[in-house]
């Protein structure tokens, strides 16, 4: 009896995986084609010679590399590493308190106010950051409002600087921020909030000791929605930062297509990947240390 159920247990086993190829297959295949096969050859060019005419020259060096520890680009590097950690702290101080102001707010708004977070996402990125450009110059509207009340006698210079570069890409990743929040307090609920207040903690002790700390995974998801992003971009500094600011992504979008320099271009893509993973690593493991202190105090 046993023996004959072995050809129908490889039957059922041969079904079953090929229901999971059938489902898979397709993503499998996008990952490995839009995906896989661009950083392998990103990889690979990375270790070849630029041609005396642009192109790549198939011979092996590591001079890419040599050159992209060089000081200038290693504070090209830093500087973007800089503005990307400052956005990614400012949408967190408005994120957060957006994300829980929807959270907090009844079943028949949530979807509206979830609705106005990603409206800005219907709208082409290239003419959003344009629009700031109107709204910052020198005769723009914030501007000219500042100077109709009072503030200030003159025009402040807020294009062309680092503070619109912050601005923009803060505008820019700031629903990516709220959501994954949301999501984590809309999970939570009330009630760790309520249980914390019927034990005489403050509001302030309540967010710090009980909802900060289950909702991190939600935080750190955010924090790296919005930091990895921001540290490549290269569309809000050269527009709304007018090349005085010169991020990481400028540099290799001019390797990839002024200096047709492909392998350096590669060799500094390459150097933003190897970072993402590191904090890609530093989110797992802060959530894994966080995901072990809730377990202690829950059990």
């Amino acid at each position: 009896m046993a023996v004959a159920d072995v050809p129908a247990r490889r039957r059922s086993r041969g079904r079953l995986w090929g229901s999971r190829a059938t489902l898979l297959g397709p993503a499998t295949l996008w990952w490995a084609v839009f995906f896989v096969a661009p950083v392998g050859i990103l990889i690979a060019y990375s270790f070849f010679k630029r041609g005396p005419y642009g192109g790549v020259v198939y011979e092996p060096t590591l001079k890419n590399y040599a050159r992209a520890i060089e000081p200038l680009y290693l504070q090209v590097l830093l500087t973007s590493v800089r503005i990307a950690a400052l956005a990614t702290a400012i949408g967190l101080l408005l994120g957060y308190p957006a994300a829980k102001f929807i959270a907090g707010a009844s079943r028949r708004w949530r979807t509206p106010l979830l609705m106005l977070v990603i409206l800005p996402f219907w709208t082409s990125f290239l003419i959003r950051t344009y629009a700031w450009m109107m709204l910052l110059n020198p005769a723009g509207l914030i501007n000219r409002l500042l100077m109709r009340i009072g503030v200030t006698d003159a025009p402040l210079p807020l294009l062309y600087n680092e503070f619109a570069v912050v601005l923009g890409l803060v505008y820019a990743y700031l629903p990516l921020m709220v959501l994954p929040i949301y999501a984590s307090l809309e999970r939570l609920g009330p009630r760790p909030g309520e249980a914390a207040a019927d034990l005489f903690a403050t509001p302030w002790q309540s967010f710090r000791k009980v909802t900060l700390p289950l909702t991190m995974p939600g935080v750190v998801a955010g924090c790296i929605f919005v930091f990895v992003p921001s540290l490549g971009n290269f569309i809000v500094p050269d527009l709304l930062g007018g090349g005085r600011k010169v991020m990481i992504g400028n540099v290799i979008q001019q390797q990839f297509l002024q200096a047709r320099d492909w392998p350096f271009g590669a060799a500094l893509a390459m150097g933003i990947i190897l970072l993402v993973m590191v904090v890609l690593a530093v989110q797992a493991r802060v959530l894994r240390r966080e995901q072990e202190v809730t377990g202690g105090r829950t059990r």
